[in-house]
């Protein structure tokens, strides 16, 4: 995998939900412009602390929608939609990185590292080409493992959901 940046039109989105999205009290995650089949899709995930809501996704829809026809940045047609980011969210961007370390991820890799292809351990650190993890070295101590691996070996990571825990 590798650390994504926005396209011109994402970055262009970004930008004009931002305003709105804090003004509601929301965080963007990501925003995508996608095809699918015949049709383009432009896409923003939100998030926010106390989990995000019907009510918050059509805070920011409305007024961005409005927006959008206004300043009319993208020429072909398309579908807008505001969802949340999700609560296994993956890490795709820089910011996404940043916004994530210290907290637990699942890591799927592409290949098995010392026999194990799926992990869940501590984001302790990124830059552009791997990620530093921190892993329990036993469960009666504080002591951790670090490892560096190259996100070139990572199939996807995302934020670990700890909710079948409690099944």
């Amino acid at each position: 995998m590798k650390i994504k940046k926005f396209g011109t039109t994402e970055q262009l989105v970004h930008g004009l939900a931002e305003p709105i999205a804090h003004e509601k009290g929301l965080r963007i995650w990501d925003v995508r412009f996608e095809k699918e089949g015949a049709s383009w899709y432009l896409r923003v995930f939100i998030d926010k602390d106390s989990g995000v809501t019907i009510d918050d996704c059509e805070a920011l829809s409305r007024p961005l929608s409005d927006l959008l026809d206004e300043k009319d940045p993208i020429k072909q047609g398309y579908f807008l939609e505001v969802g949340s980011a999700g609560i296994e969210r993956e890490l795709l961007r820089q910011l996404h990185f940043e916004a994530s370390c210290g907290k637990l991820v699942t890591v799927k890799m592409i290949r098995p590292i010392e026999g194990v292809k799926d992990f869940i351990a501590e984001l302790s650190g990124f830059d552009k080409e791997k990620v530093m993890l921190s892993f329990p070295v036993n469960t009666g101590g504080d002591d951790r493992g670090t490892k560096e691996i190259p996100l070139a070996d990572i199939a996807h990571i995302k934020l670990y959901d700890d909710f079948n825990d409690y099944l």
